[in-house]
């Protein structure tokens, strides 16, 4: 029985520490410098020669670039173009994670929630930063909605705290649950298949089914890898809007 939880190890590839602060350079690492290089490479060969009218690689590029630059405007305003570069870099990062992580052999670097709550947490204190900033103490007014009455306020403050709080952890915990989730499936069919094969002969056929199984999983998953990296983007966007503007 092959160990579905194998994938998720994080190994050592070179051991570098600053006395006992451990900073060895992993396999986590490894894969988010390929997929620092891949977006890198991407970028550079989409627009070191532009076109009025863009080839394939150039239109991918600006499209991505109009859709993050949309998704700014619409979901926090003008307000939140300063914020573009990072939701720019977390929506490429998050996404090399989720697709990368689909190649034989690979590491998901997004299904450790070492990684995507710290994603979550730079997002959430930079979105209050930014909104401490602009309305100073007025802040604190998310925590009690407009309507409220009186007797309630301590009760709703509470809950509205608690609600506010928690959300870098499910911010990570959507993300993280999800590509692991899936990965493990994967691994799981894939198991059944070597294992009814190594069996025997006669039972190889049945192997067919979890074969087809995991095809399909696959398809499913590039999906997922997609749409969980817009969801993160997406909801990123929301916060720093509740803090800017105070919706």
């Amino acid at each position: 029985m092959l160990d579905p939880l194998k994938q998720f190890k994080i190994q050592q590839l070179v051991q570098l520490s600053i006395g006992k602060l451990d900073i060895s350079y992993t396999n986590s690492a490894l894969w988010m410098t390929i997929g620092l290089a891949v977006v890198y490479i991407f970028f550079y060969l989409s627009l070191r020669k532009e076109a009025v009218i863009p080839g394939r690689l150039q239109s991918c590029a600006e499209l991505s670039f109009v859709f993050l630059s949309d998704m700014v405007k619409t979901y926090i305003g003008h307000e939140g173009l300063p914020f573009f570069p990072f939701i720019f870099t977390l929506f490429w990062f998050v996404l090399m994670g989720n697709l990368l992580g689909l190649i034989p052999y690979s590491f998901t670097y997004t299904s450790h929630i070492a990684v995507t709550f710290s994603l979550a947490i730079v997002a959430f204190i930079a979105a209050n930063v930014a909104g401490f900033k602009k309305h100073g103490w007025g802040l604190f007014k998310l925590f009690l909605p407009k309507g409220i009455p009186l007797f309630l306020a301590p009760l709703m403050i509470i809950i509205e705290l608690i609600s506010y709080l928690a959300r870098p952890l499910s911010l990570s915990i959507r993300l993280f649950a999800n590509m692991m989730a899936g990965h493990l499936i994967l691994k799981l069919f894939a198991s059944f298949c070597v294992m009814l094969t190594a069996y025997s002969l006669n039972v190889a056929v049945l192997g067919v089914l979890p074969l087809m199984l995991n095809v399909g999983v696959t398809a499913l998953e590039f999906l997922v890898a997609i749409l969980q990296t817009y969801v993160f983007t997406l909801l990123t966007c929301l916060y720093i809007n509740d803090a800017i503007n105070l919706h």
